[in-house]
């Protein structure tokens, strides 16, 4: 899923490793820092770290060597201190997969029953997303949160191309990097998937930010964290937000968002849900554009 042509562009395990080597300090590593032109790791260092063959390492970031045991993995990720979910990841784009016709997009709905609950939520923004952060349901006041964007089809987009953006996120660069990585681990998670390849291609294209970050590699699911928010009615907010895997449909999220009980966020909160009325329109998958459904 990398964005560059030729054929390291279908090098995904290459361009993880090439990215985490390089943001990698050396100190971290006990290695000395004097004398170097670049930041980050030398491959000969990451081989000897990771106790395999220079040659062999080269070998693995240049896309020749396509089975790499467990051990050289676990190997490999201890001499570039990953964690947990960049693990994963390393063994989801390190694992061969066979080639697939191309296909077309799938389209993702959300069951009547969990729009139901959505709907019953009024204190509490609520959405669903789909796996490449399609927004493919939210309840009223989740719309109502996000009403300062032209278009509420995709988190991603929401944040690169919508002007919108820098004023909502009152931190928009950890905004911007939690979304890239997030969309990272989904294109490690399926490399084929068409939706992804558009939406990444659309957002290369258009945005300078979208290209740096998504080269770097980060891998980071969606969980739990705090967002801090701007809303041009009801002014600066404080959300947490929990994100629930749906079991009946895997791909998708459910976000839930709070304030802190008793906060001036909660009562921001409580404000806009007063000045919005009426019902949200229902959405549907987004089209091969990346526009809300009718």
């Amino acid at each position: 899923m990398d964005t560059d042509k030729g054929p390291a562009a279908e090098n995904a395990l290459g361009g993880f490793l090439r990215a985490r080597r390089a943001r990698l300090r050396p100190e971290d590593a006990g290695l000395r820092t004097s004398g170097r032109r670049v930041p980050g790791l030398r491959r000969e260092e990451v081989a000897t770290l990771a106790g395999v063959s220079t040659d062999y390492y080269m070998r693995l970031e240049q896309g020749r060597e396509r089975h790499p045991s467990q051990q050289i993995l676990e190997a490999v990720a201890r001499a570039l201190r990953l964690d947990d979910e960049a693990v994963a990841h390393l063994y989801r784009v390190a694992t061969p997969t066979t080639r697939r016709t191309r296909r077309a997009p799938r389209v993702e709905r959300v069951a009547p029953h969990l729009r139901r609950l959505l709907d019953t939520w009024s204190d509490t923004p609520a959405f669903v997303l789909g796996h490449a952060l399609d927004v493919l349901a939210r309840n009223r006041l989740a719309g109502a949160l996000y009403g300062g964007f032209t278009h509420c089809d995709n988190l991603v987009r929401m944040t690169f191309l919508d002007p919108a953006a820098h004023h909502f996120y009152r931190d928009w660069d950890r905004a911007a990097e939690s979304s890239v990585a997030a969309l990272r681990r989904a294109a490690g998670i399926d490399p084929e998937d068409p939706r992804l390849r558009e939406l990444v291609g659309e957002l290369s294209l258009k945005s300078a930010d979208f290209r740096v970050l998504w080269a770097r590699h980060d891998v980071r699911g969606k969980t739990r964290e705090a967002k801090l928010f701007h809303h041009a009615q009801v002014g600066d907010l404080e959300l947490h937000y929990e994100a629930f895997t749906v079991n009946s449909a895997p791909t998708q999220q459910l976000i839930v968002y709070q304030a802190e009980p008793g906060s001036t966020s909660a009562d921001a909160l409580a404000m806009l849900g007063s000045l919005s009325a009426g019902p949200v329109a229902a959405l549907t998958a987004p089209s091969p554009g990346g526009r809300e459904g009718e």
